[in-house]
């Protein structure tokens, strides 16, 4: 019985290890400073103006509370099935990710939000963006397709690439179609990496970049590009161009995170963030907070756990066994490095606004169970591949 009882015990063991035991503990620590230090910056962007004006001020922290539960649920389902299994399910992911890229079209069915019919609204007040998921079915998808010469020992040809780019180009396209350039920027980040590390030809990835840039020209020529868009793009060149909305914005954001000096102004003590002087502060421009109220030696710490987050990503990606992991890995790692350098640039005025979330920190369920999945993704990667 004492034998039986051992073994069991080792079994039960052997089982939290697996479990608990064998994630990335760097990269955890990463996400779990991020999404703390976030969780503080929602609360600090919104109480005090919702106190002051009879509303409940832990309204957007109870709700991003939430998200970061039900994030962190899928992201530990994620880990369950073995990555290399994920494959096979991989056109189910992918066609799920496009039917809700059309519905978010559907008059009556996508509701539009500062000029993009990007959003499905839900039950209880909570809204899912599609576009989010179809971040992780391109991720996948390409990785999937690229990966298959290599289980053959051989390189990408030309017919595979081109396959890839079709299964990223569908969703790319209905995406425009909202339309969501700064989604779409983030995506083609992703797609250039991963191609520039499946061994295709280097003329692809030179490619690639010629035609971001030429169809940048193109869109906003054809008119693909909302006027909306268009003056966000013209903010940026000339900050008084559209001075009442995103030349406002723009400048507002600037001065909230010059305000904060070294050590900031304290957490909710921000003039600026508590007077809401910058629009969507607790989501797209959650950046200006963290820079009034923690200062720069905060932001610091911002950009280091960002830092830490690549580089776990991408030893991981190293250590994988298979091509289709270390796409993978390094599809995330794109995804999130340019996003966040995406939205940090636009706070700071050094790029043109897009309107995307802040990884981890800004508030947002969709983007919220995107990132955390992606985290998944990266430790079962992790896992497997020990």
């Amino acid at each position: 019985m004492s034998s039986i009882s051992q073994s069991s015990t080792r079994l039960k063991r052997s089982k939290a290890r697996f479990l608990f035991g064998e994630f990335d503990l760097l990269l955890n620590i990463a996400v779990a400073g991020l999404l703390i230090i976030g969780t503080v910056l929602v609360l600090a962007g919104t109480r005090e103006w919702f106190k002051a004006n009879g509303l409940d001020p832990q309204y957007y922290f109870k709700r991003h509370i939430i998200n970061i539960v039900i994030g962190l649920l899928l992201a530990y389902g994620t880990t369950l099935i073995d990555y290399r299994l994920l494959r096979a399910y991989t056109p189910i992911l992918w066609g799920i990710g496009v039917i809700g890229l059309i519905l978010v079209l559907i008059p009556g069915v996508g509701a539009t939000i500062h000029g993009a019919k990007a959003w499905i609204s839900l039950p209880g007040g909570f809204q899912f963006q599609p576009a989010e998921l179809a971040k992780i079915s391109i991720i996948v998808g390409m990785s999937m397709i690229l990966a298959e010469q290599a289980d053959r020992h051989n390189d990408p040809e030309d017919k595979d690439v081109l396959q890839a780019l079709i299964v990223a180009a569908i969703p790319i396209i209905l995406i425009m179609s909202q339309p969501d350039l700064g989604t779409v920027l983030i995506i083609s980040a992703a797609i250039v990496a991963i191609i520039a590390m499946s061994g295709a030809k280097i003329r692809w990835v030179i490619g690639l970049l010629l035609l971001a840039v030429i169809g940048s020209f193109v869109a906003v020529k054809a008119g693909v590009v909302s006027e909306y868009q268009i003056k966000r793009l013209q903010s940026f060149v000339d900050p008084t161009a559209d001075p009442q909305a995103s030349g406002y914005q723009l400048r507002l954001s600037r001065i909230t995170i010059g305000s904060g000096g070294w050590f900031g102004t304290g957490l909710f003590d921000g003039p600026q963030t508590n007077g809401r002087f910058v629009p969507e502060q607790q989501t797209d421009f959650i950046f200006t907070v963290a820079g009034e109220e923690i200062g720069f030696l905060g932001c610091a710490l911002i950009l280091f756990l960002y830092g830490l987050l690549f580089a776990r990503a991408l030893a991981i990606a190293r250590r994988s066994d298979d091509l289709f992991g270390r796409l993978v890995c390094v599809g995330v790692a794109a995804w999130f490095a340019f996003q966040t350098f995406e939205n940090i640039g636009m706070t700071m005025g050094l790029l043109p606004m897009t309107g995307v979330p802040l990884p981890f920190l800004s508030y947002g369920g969709s983007s919220m169970f995107a990132n955390l999945i992606g985290v998944g993704l990266l430790q079962n990667i992790h896992i497997r591949s020990r």
